[in-house]
């Protein structure tokens, strides 16, 4: 585990969202010697987190009037907003000097509106920080952060990133960081998709399908996702890692911004489509690697 010098964890810090990916993030900072308050819409996700040593507030006013830096890794835009500025949201109890810090992947324009409706009404800075490097990412503390928000501010609060990742980049104002989400999102979808197709096909010529992630090792098809997912569909293992719901929204936000800027993304348009079908067939909640039966399911 992360281990950081408890004099240089000075930051009280927030978190709302105790998923998958909020739950690990939460254990490495209490790792790293920092007080965390958790809160989650189903308190019974935070109680492994408050036998670590996190300290359960009994609802959102306390959670913020009790930080300095208040951490959202939620599931969407919409969710975002209504902790933002929904009734009893943050920013009814938010302060000039605090900083909130979305690890959400949410749309960036929105987040970059999100950054000036708090400030000027409470005072507090937004950084939007979404991160890539999925669940092993988070509880190893090597996620990818792409930030966007006030330079300064980010500077003074960059302690707080460093149990969590292996590397953070400004990528300018707000909203920018979940712009190269966005980007991101697109590689990591239509990967995952190719991943499927080729793996289903390899194993209907005969390919040994389980040496394919050696095989390929270092070599110009290798990546991280086809790492962890390539093992996973050789052996139907499809131990939730990442929920096709959410990288279907993703998508679904990189072809809408498309959209906005009149540039053409034909292969995202078709992921979109290839996901949508495979998440109405009952996959929504299902891990990516599931995207194999695709191919599998039409084969028969």
């Amino acid at each position: 585990m992360y281990l950081q010098e408890k004099s240089v964890a000075t930051h009280r810090i927030g978190f709302i969202g105790i998923g998958l990916m909020g739950s690990r993030m939460v254990s490495r900072l209490l790792g790293a010697g920092y007080t965390v308050h958790v809160w989650n819409r189903t308190p019974e996700k935070a109680k492994a987190l408050v036998a670590e040593g996190a300290v359960s507030a009994k609802d959102v006013e306390e959670l913020v009037t009790g930080s300095d830096v208040v951490m959202l890794c939620l599931s969407e835009t919409d969710a975002v907003e209504t902790m933002a500025f929904g009734e009893n949201g943050i920013v009814h109890y938010g302060t000039p000097g605090k900083v909130l810090v979305d690890f959400s992947s949410i749309h960036p324009q929105k987040s970059k509106d999100f950054a000036e409706h708090l400030q000027q009404q409470c005072g507090m800075q937004w950084i939007d920080a979404p991160v890539s490097g999925g669940t092993a990412g988070a509880e190893n503390g090597s996620l990818i952060i792409m930030a966007g928000g006030d330079e300064k501010t980010l500077k003074n609060i960059r302690p707080v990133f460093d149990p969590l990742c292996q590397r953070l980049t400004h990528m300018g104002g707000p909203g920018s960081g979940q712009m190269t989400k966005v980007c991101n999102q697109m590689v990591v979808a239509n990967n995952a998709l190719v991943i499927a197709e080729m793996m289903a096909l390899g194993r209907s010529a005969g390919v040994d399908v389980a040496k394919l992630p050696e095989a390929l090792a270092g070599g110009f098809a290798d990546s991280i996702p086809f790492q962890i997912l390539a093992p996973q569909m050789a052996d139907h293992d499809f131990t939730l890692k990442w929920k096709v719901a959410t990288l279907l929204k993703d998508l679904n936000l990189g072809v809408d911004l498309a959209d906005g800027e009149e540039q053409r993304v034909p292969m995202s348009l078709r992921g979109v489509e290839l996901l949508k079908d495979h998440a109405i067939a009952g996959n929504a909640d299902r891990d990516l690697s599931t995207l194999i039966t695709i191919y599998e399911d039409e084969k028969g």
